[in-house]
Order: C-alpha cells, then sequence, then structure tokens
C-alpha cells in the first residue's frame, strides 16, 4: 500500500551528504537509517545487501533506500568502495529531542528502532538501483553542491544549509525526473508546459489547447490524456481552475468589481464568468467576496 502524503508539505530536505571512502574490508551492517537516502558508489568494489538480496557494488551504481529500511554495506578487501551519499526527508522532521547531536541519525538495532520518527515514503515506487556509469560525474557534481555536515542547523550555519538545501532541490529535481520517466506521474514535457499556459494566461494571449498539444508534436487526444495523468485535469479544467483560483485572490482583497475581473482574466461576459466561479468554487462571485470580508 502506497503511503499517503501531503504534497502541500513536500519540500525535499537534505540533513546530511559527503563523500565517504571505506577502508579495506569495513562493513556497516545493519543499518536502519531514519531518512530516505542516496548513494552513488564512485569508485573500488564491495556489496551492498538490500530485502536479503546482495548486490556487487560497481564504479555507477546508484541506490536509493527507503526510510527504516535494512541495507548492509561491505567493502572489498583489497579495493574498497566510495559513496557520494545524501540523508534526506521528503519534508522536514524534526527529531533534536531524541537525536541532539545528529542531524541524519542510523540505528544499527532493530530493537531501538523508533518507528516514528522515520521519515515518510514518496508515495510512487522509485526504482532502488539504476546504473548511472555514463552520466556518474555529473550526478556526483550536482550532489557534491549539497553537501552539509551532519550536524542540526544554528545560528552559525543556516546560511550554509540554506544555500545546501537550494542545490539539494536541483538536484532532487533531476533525481525524481530520472526515476519517474516511465512513471504515470508528473510528465516533465507537462509540467514545463504549464509554465508557458500560466505565463499566457496572465499575459493575456489566446489560449488554443490545440496550439499546445501541437508544441508537443502529439495528438489533441493524447494531449488531453497525457495533460490529465499528470494534472488531475483536463486542459479546459485546468485553464479555468487558474483563472478562478486568481480571481478569488481579487474578491478577497482588491477593489476591482466583479465586472473589472472577469475582464481581467479574460472570461467572455461577467454572466459567463459569475457561472464558471459557481461551478469551481460552489458560490456565486458576490457571495464568496462577502464571505470573506
Amino acid at each position: 500500500m502506497m503511503t499517503a502524503m501531503d504534497f502541500s508539505k513536500f519540500h525535499p530536505y537534505v540533513y546530511y551528504a559527503t563523500k565517504y571512502p571505506f577502508y579495506r574490508g569495513q562493513t556497516s551492517m545493519n543499518r536502519y537509517v531514519y531518512t530516505s537516502s542516496i548513494y552513488f558508489f564512485t569508485e573500488g568494489r564491495g556489496l551492498i545487501r538490500l530485502r536479503g538480496v546482495d548486490y556487487d557494488v560497481y564504479p555507477g551504481m546508484m541506490v536509493y533506500v527507503e526510510p527504516g529500511q535494512p541495507h548492509d554495506l561491505i567493502a572489498d578487501e583489497n579495493e574498497p568502495m566510495t559513496k557520494v551519499c545524501c540523508y534526506f526527508d521528503w519534508h522536514y522532521i524534526d527529531r533534536t529531542e531524541l537525536y541532539k547531536d545528529t542531524a541524519a541519525p542510523i540505528c544499527y538495532d532493530r530493537d531501538l528502532l523508533r518507528p516514528e520518527l522515520l521519515g515518510e515514503k514518496f508515495p510512487f515506487p522509485l526504482p532502488e538501483i539504476k546504473n548511472v556509469s555514463t552520466s556518474l560525474l555529473n550526478w556526483t557534481d550536482l550532489l557534491a553542491r549539497s553537501f552539509i555536515s551532519n550536524e542540526h542547523t544554528n545560528e552559525r550555519t543556516f546560511l550554509r544549509s540554506m544555500t545546501a538545501q537550494s542545490h539539494f532541490a536541483e538536484f532532487i529535481h533531476h533525481f525524481l525526473t530520472f526515476s519517474l520517466q516511465e512513471s504515470h506521474i508528473p510528465d516533465p514535457r507537462i509540467s514545463k508546459l504549464l509554465e508557458r499556459i500560466e505565463a499566457d494566461l496572465l499575459s493575456g494571449a489566446e489560449i488554443v489547447i490545440e496550439d499546445y498539444a501541437d508544441s508537443l508534436g502529439v495528438s489533441r487526444g493524447y494531449f488531453f490524456d497525457l495533460f490529465k495523468r499528470t494534472t488531475g485535469l483536463s486542459p479546459i479544467q485546468y485553464v479555468n481552475q487558474f483563472r478562478i483560483s486568481r480571481a478569488k485572490e481579487d474578491l478577497r482583497s482588491s477593489n476591482l468589481s466583479i465586472m473589472q475581473i472577469a475582464d481581467k482574466y479574460h472570461f467572455s461576459s461577467v454572466h459567463y464568468f459569475s457561472r464558471m466561479f459557481r461551478k469551481y468554487a460552489g458560490k456565486s462571485p458576490q457571495s464568496f467576496r462577502g464571505s470573506e470580508s
């Protein structure tokens, strides 16, 4: 069963990111990390055990581990591996009361694991192991900009943390785009197109759905299907919902008349605006303005 996640609080937060060389024959057994983890193995050899299965480590191997998923790391006796890694949650979780000295705690004893402190899993499947050897340097360079020590943020480190979080947002965007490219959730093409649609709406440009489909080189029917799978709405519903959402803001906080708001958001008439507003907001513009004042 997929974990339910409130996407309004979805904001990946990195606690610890670093490069870590193993010593010959070094082992890290029975690890239960409270956060999500991503490992890139950059050199050397070894073994990683996930879900009871042993995998040979190789340069260019990327591993994603869910919170609380037990895993073992065993370095080769002669050519120990090196990893570039990060420990993060899909949204910030405060564990400072129990773990005062480490921002990304790891448990090595199953009986001592505190399940209530585990981070949430991503609500859609992500591949655990991928081969990124052809682009390994790009991945590790991108993650290196997010390197941050395993300590809680304080008045001395919060600016450095802000910089790391900014770079990590870019990294995790690439990670999700790469990991979900065959999935049914947000298609990067549509996500990019939404920026264009919203810019067109705000500039008053004419909205022609077929033009957006043509820009992707797909049929109108496939475009509608792709759009709805990505946003949950048809293109027309998305456009109308965007307009109504902006109209709500003006009804709450501006002195514009309802007729002026209808004209501002390019509804053909105030009557059509009122009809669409009632459809999406459940009440008339007049009633909405009265209830929000």
